[in-house]
């Protein structure tokens, strides 16, 4: 299983900060099965819509390879000041 964690305005639209999910091969692959949640899911992680991912804490692509039993972050993109 997939450690799978929201963060910022994800977690609020989303209504959820955490869950554990089945895994899958990569980034782009998870992606597209939240997406097809429909609703709020696909408006928040589908389309146009800006987002990033991290696996076990290190920032990665959507075609990076997910290892098994990962924690995979998802969280829109952060300025600093």
């Amino acid at each position: 299983m997939l450690t799978i964690l929201y963060f910022a305005r994800l977690r609020d639209a989303l209504l959820c900060s955490e869950e554990q999910l089945p895994e899958v091969a990569n980034g782009r692959e998870l992606i597209a099965q939240l997406v097809t949640r429909g609703g709020v899911w696909a408006e928040e992680l589908g389309g146009n819509r800006v987002f990033r991912i991290a696996i076990n804490q290190e920032m990665a692509q959507l075609d990076d390879a997910i290892p098994a039993g990962a924690e995979v972050a998802i969280f829109p993109p952060v300025t600093g000041g």
